[in-house]
């Protein structure tokens, strides 16, 4: 078979890795791909945006399965095109996409068919928004409707701080359109988990269990990033708690895509906050996760073409998916300044180095004249299998120390648990 991913971070590198190891596949292409998946996928240069460019690369290049990485091409509605060809492609289609592609959406789809989540209200009027803060306690959250890149939420403790929010969103639109429609929403307390599950004609089989880091500075403090760092299995996830999220989500979810109609083959990602009233969702994701996708995939011993070709014939079971007893830990090098401003350009020094059971996935790297330099605001993730969560993190600390470059910057308590 030939594969094409489409996508160019450390989600697509694990994808792109584990594709490469399947008898079934002869040769691995990666659009637009980074300087890392140079090293086992062949680079095309063509933009996500350009889907005319990427279908006529699938069809010309006779590629036999598509595997979409992020969200944008899916809510663009990717997977209707190459389908309408009589391509094959793994990923959901455009309706299923706007359970990520609008908040609203996905707020709406768990009142009707009332999967647990937080309390919340929309608002197409920022005056309308500041006007009735005083419903809401502090602190809150408020979410752009739209895709952010995974920057579309603020928690605020206060109401200036509120309001000057609500003003960005809205009125600067430092989001764009993804702001036009905002949510303002109760905010949860208890601990974030992360859900993957391989969706098959409407039957959700979950992965094992990840739990990531959101936040930039150690101790879960400062901005929100995309996720920079995460370890699986999670801990929290004990038989009961898999049996209430069974009960009261996964249930629940199932019976909404069958009122809906939607035809849904592919990956939903089930972000949960475990409360002290139980789990509740935070948001849905129709793709694979990042940094989840990093730790979950050394995981699986399963052939992952097999996995994607059952999904999409309707036909995965859950023994289909056959995981490792070993844990596995991430943790993302960043560049300077990420999540805000950040340099690029840096050469990265030492992956040479490291020891041969790391793994390294590039996130955001490129390869000039067989040097490589960043790329983006989180770059490499360092990633390692243990017997026990503690011995992967040493691993990987360790091996941290190898490598270099200007302004690089990780968090030192990712899977450190008390």
């Amino acid at each position: 078979m030939k594969v094409l991913v489409l996508g160019s971070g450390g989600r697509e590198h694990a994808l792109c890795w584990k594709i490469a190891k399947s008898p079934k596949v002869s040769k691995v292409y990666c659009a637009p791909g980074n300087g890392g998946i140079k090293e086992i996928a062949e680079n095309v240069d063509i933009s996500l945006e350009d889907m005319d460019g990427l279908l006529d690369f699938a069809i010309r290049e006779k590629i036999d399965l598509t595997v979409v990485g992020p969200e944008g091409p899916l809510v663009m509605g990717i997977v209707n095109r190459f389908s309408e060809k009589g391509l094959k492609i793994f990923g959901v289609n455009k309706k299923a996409a706007q359970l990520e592609g609008s908040k609203v959406y996905a707020k709406e789809f768990m009142e009707k068919y009332n999967i647990p989540t937080a309390k919340y209200r929309r608002y197409t009027d920022s005056e309308k928004a500041i006007e009735e803060l005083d419903m809401f306690n502090y602190p809150l959250v408020i979410k752009a409707d739209g895709l952010c890149l995974g920057k579309g939420v603020v928690i605020c403790n206060g109401k200036e701080e509120t309001i000057d929010s609500i003003n960005q969103m809205m009125k600067d639109k430092v989001f764009g359109s993804a702001g036009e429609t905002i949510i303002i929403e109760e905010f949860l307390e208890g601990v974030e988990a992360s859900l993957l599950c391989f969706v098959s004609n409407g039957k959700i089989i979950p992965m094992e269990s990840a739990k990531d880091y959101k936040q930039i500075f150690e101790g879960d403090e400062g901005p929100n990033t995309g996720g920079v760092g995460c370890y699986s299995p999670n801990p929290l996830f004990n038989p009961e708690l898999e049996r209430i999220i069974e009960e009261k989500i996964l249930k629940k979810i199932e019976i909404g895509l069958r009122g809906e109609r939607i035809d849904y083959n592919g990956i939903l990602f089930i972000g949960l906050m475990i409360t002290k009233d139980g789990p509740k969702v935070l948001e849905f994701n129709v793709r694979f996760g990042d940094p989840e996708t990093e730790v979950l995939i050394p995981r699986l011993k399963s052939d992952i073409i097999d996995i994607f070709e059952k999904t999409l014939e309707g036909s995965l079971l859950k023994e289909d998916l056959i995981w490792r007893d070993e844990k596995c830990v991430t943790v993302v090098a960043t560049s300077k300044g990420y999540p805000g401003k950040y340099e690029k350009g840096k050469e990265i020094r030492g992956l040479k180095d490291v020891d041969e059971d790391i793994i390294i996935f590039h996130n955001g790297t490129v390869e000039k004249e067989g040097r490589l330099y960043t790329n983006g605001g989180r770059v490499i993730s360092i990633t390692a299998l243990g017997d026990t969560l503690e011995e992967a993190r040493e691993k990987i600390y360790e091996n941290l120390n190898k490598i270099k470059f200007d302004g690089m910057y990780f968090r030192k308590d990712i899977a450190k648990i008390d």
